[in-house]
């Protein structure tokens, strides 16, 4: 079974939207996107540095869009399960036909502004922990006042708070992690921080009609299973200031009998997670459409089976 992946904030890079616009009917369709949420994607993709695009308001439907562009560059693909991190859901949630693609995106702009809105009021940001085991380092973030935002599985835990917390985390790691990485994020995401942010998403949601999912949809709050397309939309809004518990929903794939994850661009962080904690699953990430050939091996690979 093929699980079909999309990345969260921080996985942008300068121009990495450039090659994707090349495909056929790619330009186009980013264009009507961009005309719909008043933002110019093809601009920020292509010709944006690294902190244009570190913008919340912005990264957000930029990655959206990557990923969309990225799996539609591979034709009507029906995958087994859908999964987002973070952002990423949906694009997963549009992968499911639950919204679609330009409703995905206009959400997803709403969320980016008022995330940034909410971010602004106090500085905060987010850290990655490398190593350690969970339960201490859940713990000891409790301590520091942080919260646990992200629990991505794979010895890798983000925590999230004010500078102030984060500083004192650098100075005083929990037992067994390696190291303490700061991420390029402009906010607290996934913590009370962002209570306002669901707030006004809850409003432009309250204008959407979901369906229900046409494939096995995965939510990330804590890896279940969700086919309800009202309870998914729920599960969008209320993920602003939920944590990430990517953690479990590998645990899910496992569950289902996955056999190969295919991540939409820019991919490689959920793959890399994948590979440590799914050592028996095939892979592959789109970061080009060079990845495209081996992306549609793999899918004839487990259609066939």
């Amino acid at each position: 079974m093929l699980v079909l992946v999309a990345p969260g904030q921080g996985a942008q890079t300068p121009g990495f939207l450039t090659p994707w616009l090349e495909l056929p009917g790619a330009a186009d369709r980013v264009a009507a996107w961009s005309d719909a949420i008043g933002l110019d994607l093809a601009h920020y993709g292509t010709k944006a540095d690294a902190d244009e695009i570190r913008d919340t308001a912005v990264a957000q439907p930029l990655l959206v869009a990557a990923g969309l562009l990225s799996a539609s560059a591979l034709g009507d693909l029906v995958p087994g399960a859908v999964a987002g991190h973070s952002v990423g859901e949906f694009t997963a949630a549009a992968f499911a036909r639950v919204v679609d693609d330009t409703t995905a995106l206009r959400l997803v702009r709403t969320r980016g502004l008022a995330m940034a809105e909410a971010a602004a009021v106090t500085e905060t940001g987010m850290s990655a922990l490398l190593g350690g085991d969970p339960g201490t380092s859940v713990a000891h973030l409790e301590k520091l006042g942080l919260t646990p935002a992200n629990i991505n599985g794979a010895g890798q835990i983000v925590a999230a708070g004010t500078m102030e917390q984060l500083a004192a985390l650098a100075e005083d790691k929990p037992e067994g992690v390696r190291r303490v990485v700061p991420l390029k994020v402009a906010g607290a995401f996934h913590t009370r921080h962002m209570a306002p942010a669901v707030e006004t998403l809850e409003r432009a949601a309250a204008d959407v009609a979901p369906a229900d999912p046409a494939a096995t949809y995965v939510s990330n709050k804590d890896g279940g299973i969700v086919g309800n397309g009202a309870e998914v939309l729920s599960r969008l809004v209320g993920q602003v200031a939920n944590p990430v518990r990517w953690d479990l929903c590998m645990e899910t794939f496992a569950t289902l009998g996955a056999t190969a994850l295919l991540e939409v661009c820019p991919g490689g962080t959920l793959t890399g997670l994948a590979k440590r904690a799914l050592p028996e699953v095939a892979t592959v990430a789109l970061k080009t459409p060079d990845d495209l050939e081996a992306a549609r091996a793999l899918i004839a690979e487990h259609a066939a089976a």
